[in-house]
């Protein structure tokens, strides 16, 4: 991630914060109403819900400076998204449905380096939280090589 697409990120995030719980409600509207199937993944109170996804974000866009303290925190998010029945494939969904979220946000300021941006934080996240998740885990003889997402994090991360 370079330098200018950390700010784009928090610039563009400076500008969702003030309207957290619309974006939150937009985000579950359009992932349950996209894909129906993640629904029964999610128990409880929406709102709260919102609030968690909200919070947890914001420390991601707060800890883009240091990427590396963020490593274990999003592995064991995986873990326990997995033990929710989460599968690897529904990454993908969330993140179709947080980029449209933010489209739908930030309006005209959604412009493709923004775009551009926001995709290599989420796909850099859920690749995080999909090695925590363990959903491979047949054993391999052949040495294990560094994570794709570990190059995001630099060369200390790859060797942790």
């Amino acid at each position: 991630m370079t330098p200018e697409q950390k700010q784009l990120v928090k610039d563009s995030w400076a500008k969702v914060l003030p309207i957290k719980a619309t974006a939150a409600e937009l985000f579950y509207n359009r992932l349950f109403e996209v894909y129906p199937e993640v629904r029964p993944y999610f128990k409880g109170d929406m709102t709260q819900q919102g609030n968690k996804l909200m919070a947890m974000l914001n420390t991601a866009v707060n800890g883009l400076d240091n990427l590396e303290a963020l490593i274990e925190p999003l592995k064991q998010s995986g873990k326990a998204h997995a033990g929710y029945g989460v599968k690897a494939e529904d990454y993908d969904k969330v993140g179709d449905a947080f980029l449209w979220t933010l489209e739908q946000g930030l309006g005209d300021g959604f412009t493709p380096d923004v775009k551009e941006a926001w995709t290599v934080v989420y796909t850099t996240v859920a690749g995080v939280m999909i090695d925590g998740a363990d959903y491979d885990t047949v054993a391999s003889p052949a040495p294990a090589k560094p994570k794709w997402w570990q190059t995001v994090f630099g060369a200390k991360a790859a060797t942790s």
